[in-house]
Protein backbone atom coordinates (compact mmCIF):
# COMPACT_ATOMS: atom_id res chain seq x y z
CA UNK A 1 0.00 0.00 0.00
CA UNK A 2 2.90 2.34 0.74
CA UNK A 3 4.25 1.74 -2.76
CA UNK A 4 0.88 2.63 -4.28
CA UNK A 5 0.66 5.79 -2.21
CA UNK A 6 4.22 6.86 -2.96
CA UNK A 7 3.87 6.05 -6.63
CA UNK A 8 0.58 7.88 -7.05
CA UNK A 9 0.87 10.90 -4.77
CA UNK A 10 4.46 11.50 -3.70
CA UNK A 11 6.66 10.72 -6.70
CA UNK A 12 4.79 12.89 -9.27
CA UNK A 13 5.34 15.91 -7.01
CA UNK A 14 8.81 15.02 -5.75
CA UNK A 15 10.72 14.06 -8.90
CA UNK A 16 9.80 17.10 -11.03
CA UNK A 17 10.55 19.38 -8.07
CA UNK A 18 13.97 17.75 -7.58
CA UNK A 19 14.81 17.99 -11.29
CA UNK A 20 13.67 21.65 -11.46
CA UNK A 21 15.79 22.65 -8.45
CA UNK A 22 18.90 20.58 -9.24
CA UNK A 23 21.75 21.95 -11.29
CA UNK A 24 22.46 19.11 -13.69
CA UNK A 25 25.64 18.72 -15.70
CA UNK A 26 25.36 19.30 -19.43
CA UNK A 27 24.96 16.01 -21.30
CA UNK A 28 27.11 15.85 -24.41
CA UNK A 29 25.29 13.89 -27.12
CA UNK A 30 28.63 12.86 -28.61
CA UNK A 31 29.60 10.96 -25.44
CA UNK A 32 29.90 7.18 -26.07
CA UNK A 33 27.43 6.41 -23.25
CA UNK A 34 24.82 8.54 -25.00
CA UNK A 35 25.10 6.67 -28.30
CA UNK A 36 25.30 3.28 -26.52
CA UNK A 37 22.12 4.00 -24.56
CA UNK A 38 20.34 5.30 -27.67
CA UNK A 39 21.27 2.12 -29.55
CA UNK A 40 20.11 -0.13 -26.69
CA UNK A 41 16.77 1.67 -26.38
CA UNK A 42 16.18 1.57 -30.15
CA UNK A 43 17.00 -2.17 -30.19
CA UNK A 44 14.57 -2.82 -27.33
CA UNK A 45 11.74 -0.83 -28.94
CA UNK A 46 12.34 -2.47 -32.31
CA UNK A 47 12.24 -5.91 -30.69
CA UNK A 48 8.84 -5.07 -29.19
CA UNK A 49 7.52 -3.83 -32.53
CA UNK A 50 8.83 -6.89 -34.37
CA UNK A 51 6.88 -9.44 -32.31
CA UNK A 52 3.63 -9.31 -34.35
CA UNK A 53 1.63 -11.50 -31.98
CA UNK A 54 -2.04 -11.49 -31.01
CA UNK A 55 -2.26 -10.14 -27.43
CA UNK A 56 -2.48 -6.47 -26.49
CA UNK A 57 -0.25 -4.87 -23.86
CA UNK A 58 -3.37 -4.35 -21.72
CA UNK A 59 -4.15 -8.08 -21.69
CA UNK A 60 -0.67 -8.86 -20.34
CA UNK A 61 -0.92 -6.03 -17.81
CA UNK A 62 -4.26 -7.31 -16.52
CA UNK A 63 -3.05 -10.90 -16.24
CA UNK A 64 0.08 -9.85 -14.38
CA UNK A 65 -2.06 -7.70 -12.07
CA UNK A 66 -4.27 -10.68 -11.23
CA UNK A 67 -1.24 -12.86 -10.48
CA UNK A 68 0.19 -10.23 -8.13
CA UNK A 69 -3.15 -9.49 -6.47
CA UNK A 70 -3.87 -13.16 -5.86
CA UNK A 71 -0.39 -14.26 -4.76
CA UNK A 72 1.75 -11.29 -3.64
CA UNK A 73 -0.73 -8.92 -2.07
CA UNK A 74 -1.25 -7.92 1.54
CA UNK A 75 -1.58 -11.58 2.56
CA UNK A 76 0.70 -14.08 0.89
CA UNK A 77 1.78 -17.67 1.35
CA UNK A 78 4.73 -19.75 0.27
CA UNK A 79 2.44 -21.83 -1.95
CA UNK A 80 0.96 -18.74 -3.64
CA UNK A 81 4.34 -17.07 -4.11
CA UNK A 82 5.74 -20.22 -5.70
CA UNK A 83 2.74 -20.33 -8.04
CA UNK A 84 3.34 -16.70 -9.01
CA UNK A 85 7.02 -17.46 -9.60
CA UNK A 86 5.98 -20.26 -11.96
CA UNK A 87 3.42 -18.15 -13.82
CA UNK A 88 5.33 -14.87 -14.25
CA UNK A 89 8.22 -16.31 -16.32
CA UNK A 90 5.69 -18.13 -18.51
CA UNK A 91 3.74 -14.90 -18.98
CA UNK A 92 6.97 -13.00 -19.78
CA UNK A 93 7.91 -15.64 -22.35
CA UNK A 94 4.48 -15.31 -23.97
CA UNK A 95 4.78 -11.52 -23.87
CA UNK A 96 8.01 -11.64 -25.89
CA UNK A 97 6.50 -13.94 -28.55
CA UNK A 98 2.79 -12.98 -28.67
CA UNK A 99 2.63 -9.20 -28.12
CA UNK A 100 0.56 -7.24 -30.64
CA UNK A 101 1.34 -3.55 -31.07
CA UNK A 102 -0.25 -1.03 -33.38
CA UNK A 103 1.69 1.79 -35.01
CA UNK A 104 5.42 2.24 -35.43
CA UNK A 105 8.32 3.61 -33.44
CA UNK A 106 8.56 6.71 -35.61
CA UNK A 107 5.75 8.64 -33.93
CA UNK A 108 4.18 8.96 -30.50
CA UNK A 109 2.98 5.43 -29.82
CA UNK A 110 1.24 4.91 -26.49
CA UNK A 111 0.85 1.19 -27.16
CA UNK A 112 4.63 0.87 -27.53
CA UNK A 113 5.23 2.97 -24.40
CA UNK A 114 2.86 0.77 -22.40
CA UNK A 115 4.43 -2.46 -23.71
CA UNK A 116 7.89 -1.18 -22.74
CA UNK A 117 6.68 -0.46 -19.20
CA UNK A 118 4.96 -3.85 -18.97
CA UNK A 119 8.19 -5.60 -19.91
CA UNK A 120 9.73 -3.87 -16.87
CA UNK A 121 6.69 -4.72 -14.72
CA UNK A 122 7.20 -8.41 -15.51
CA UNK A 123 10.77 -8.21 -14.18
CA UNK A 124 9.74 -6.19 -11.12
CA UNK A 125 6.80 -8.48 -10.30
CA UNK A 126 9.06 -11.51 -10.34
CA UNK A 127 11.56 -9.73 -8.08
CA UNK A 128 8.80 -8.75 -5.64
CA UNK A 129 7.73 -12.39 -5.41
CA UNK A 130 11.32 -13.58 -4.95
CA UNK A 131 11.77 -11.05 -2.14
CA UNK A 132 8.44 -11.94 -0.51
CA UNK A 133 9.29 -15.65 -0.64
CA UNK A 134 12.72 -15.00 0.89
CA UNK A 135 11.22 -13.01 3.78
CA UNK A 136 9.55 -15.78 5.76
CA UNK A 137 7.88 -13.52 8.31
CA UNK A 138 5.05 -11.04 8.56
CA UNK A 139 6.20 -7.45 8.55
CA UNK A 140 4.39 -4.14 8.42
CA UNK A 141 1.17 -4.48 6.47
CA UNK A 142 2.23 -7.71 4.74
CA UNK A 143 1.08 -10.97 6.27
CA UNK A 144 2.71 -14.29 5.51
CA UNK A 145 -0.11 -16.65 6.39
CA UNK A 146 2.45 -19.10 7.80
CA UNK A 147 3.72 -16.41 10.18
CA UNK A 148 0.96 -15.10 12.43
CA UNK A 149 0.01 -15.16 16.08
CA UNK A 150 -2.91 -17.17 17.44
CA UNK A 151 -4.97 -13.96 17.22
CA UNK A 152 -4.19 -13.57 13.52
CA UNK A 153 -1.69 -10.74 14.03
CA UNK A 154 1.52 -10.44 12.02
CA UNK A 155 4.33 -12.46 13.61
CA UNK A 156 7.75 -10.90 13.01
CA UNK A 157 11.09 -12.70 13.03
CA UNK A 158 13.57 -9.97 13.95
CA UNK A 159 16.34 -12.47 14.68
CA UNK A 160 16.51 -13.43 10.98
CA UNK A 161 14.94 -10.52 9.10
CA UNK A 162 16.00 -7.23 10.73
CA UNK A 163 17.77 -6.01 7.62
CA UNK A 164 17.28 -3.83 4.57
CA UNK A 165 17.32 -5.85 1.36
CA UNK A 166 18.60 -4.71 -2.01
CA UNK A 167 18.48 -7.07 -4.96
CA UNK A 168 21.06 -6.83 -7.75
CA UNK A 169 19.67 -7.63 -11.19
CA UNK A 170 21.84 -10.16 -13.06
CA UNK A 171 20.04 -10.07 -16.41
CA UNK A 172 16.92 -11.59 -17.86
CA UNK A 173 16.41 -15.16 -16.72
CA UNK A 174 19.10 -14.94 -14.02
CA UNK A 175 18.39 -15.06 -10.30
CA UNK A 176 19.06 -11.68 -8.66
CA UNK A 177 21.64 -11.44 -5.89
CA UNK A 178 20.46 -10.41 -2.41
CA UNK A 179 22.49 -7.79 -0.53
CA UNK A 180 21.63 -7.19 3.13
CA UNK A 181 22.37 -4.35 5.50
CA UNK A 182 21.48 -4.94 9.16
CA UNK A 183 19.04 -2.53 10.75
CA UNK A 184 20.40 -0.80 13.86
CA UNK A 185 18.00 0.70 16.38
CA UNK A 186 19.41 3.21 18.85
CA UNK A 187 16.36 5.10 20.10
CA UNK A 188 13.40 2.90 19.21
CA UNK A 189 13.24 -0.79 20.01
CA UNK A 190 11.66 -3.41 17.81
CA UNK A 191 8.26 -4.51 19.09
CA UNK A 192 5.47 -6.78 17.94
CA UNK A 193 2.58 -4.78 16.47
CA UNK A 194 -1.02 -5.34 17.43
CA UNK A 195 -3.93 -3.86 15.53
CA UNK A 196 -6.52 -5.01 18.09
Amino acid sequence: MQGLSDGYFVIPATVPDYVAKTQLDHVDASHPAFSQTTTEVRRRLDSLLDIKGKRTPDSFHRELGHIMWDHCGMARSEKGLREALARIPALREEFWRNLCLVGTGEELNQSLEKANRISDFLELAELMCVDALERRESCGGHLRVESQTEDGEALRDDARFAYVAAWEWQGRGQRPVLHQEPLKFEHVHLAQRSYK
